[in-house]
């Protein structure tokens, strides 16, 4: 692991940590090379096996921000890193949400963009809003992906059958959806079959996006395409797939997961890559210069397999 710059191998560093395997293999990246950990545990979101790995955990609502500052100014972090999906439909939009009562830190970060003249919800806006936060209170925000570079995957055919022409296809049709969709913030993966479009992830994330397209093409066969927005900034929101990827692709029918090279992150990579082998799905990465290029077809199916 790549140590943070400017940190010693000491210094604390602070987790905010949502859900999923993501926010558990970063914290224990970071012991491993010496940092102590502590975690801000995001209400429903969280693993609880947080609590064995941290130096200090505490359970809080997103929107506690006032609360999230001091906890890591007692311990002395002068640095955080944010890993884990936060489900804003849950957060901005359902009755949990009194889970995370705001205080008033947060009703002064994100008042200008709820209640304004023109409501600004996106994930870019209400993150960037956040990191802005962290370093007026002079705490850094570090990439998770700086912090654990092993998660990021490097290009090629990773797991599963050979990719065959027609995956090509799918995988350049479906890329530049994706990245559309990214470049609007409406979210980062699409599923598709010979070239046509099933389903569009959005607020509901990617699992629910998966779910709907095992009801939409009942014959499966069908390409997960999952890619980073076009800015992506690698400190929070970064494309991530693993082995529960693997078991939802798997029971919906799906047969492809087409993911970015160096801007994805594949937790339990073993794992992932075997239950994919098992259930005989491919996981390609690609960039953009193989789906593309103007003569890549054929040069990508040959050098993936």
């Amino acid at each position: 692991m790549t140590p943070i710059r400017g940190a010693d191998a000491a210094e604390p560093i602070g987790l905010i940590a949502g859900w999923g395997r993501l926010p558990v293999l970063v914290a224990q990246t970071l012991k491993s090379n010496g940092h102590p950990v502590h975690c801000i545990a995001i209400n429903g979101h969280a693993s609880a096996e947080l609590e064995g790995v941290c130096d200090a955990v505490q359970w809080a609502g997103v929107g506690r921000m006032g609360g999230h500052l001091r906890f890591f100014r007692r311990r002395g972090v002068t640095g955080v890193t944010m890993a884990g999906k936060l489900f804003k439909s849950d957060l901005l939009y359902s009755r949990s949400v009194w889970r995370h009562l705001p205080d008033w830190t947060c009703v002064r970060v994100f008042a200008p963009l709820l209640l304004g003249r023109r409501p600004d919800a996106r994930d870019d806006s209400l993150l960037t809003a956040v990191t802005e936060l962290y370093l007026r209170q002079g705490i850094a925000v570090h990439a998770a992906t700086d912090l654990a570079p092993e998660l990021l995957v490097n290009q090629g055919h990773l797991a599963g059958p050979s990719p065959r022409p027609a995956l090509q296809s799918d995988a350049r049709a479906g890329w530049r959806v994706a990245r559309q969709m990214g470049g609007l913030d409406i979210g980062q993966t699409i599923t598709i079959k010979d070239g046509t479009v099933i389903a569009v992830e959005a607020i509901e994330g990617t699992d629910a996006c998966i779910q709907r397209t095992g009801q939409l093409c009942s014959r499966g066969g069908w390409t997960l395409v999952k890619v980073a927005k076009p800015d992506q900034d690698m400190r929070f929101d970064v494309p991530t797939i693993g082995p529960q990827t693997i078991a939802n692709v798997h029971a919906a029918g799906g047969k492809a997961i087409v993911i970015e090279a160096e801007r994805t992150i594949v937790v339990d990579q073993d794992q992932t890559y075997r239950d994919a082998s098992r259930a005989g799905i491919s996981i390609i990465a690609y960039d953009d210069a193989d789906v593309c290029g103007s003569s890549t077809e054929e040069t990508v199916v040959r050098r993936a397999a």
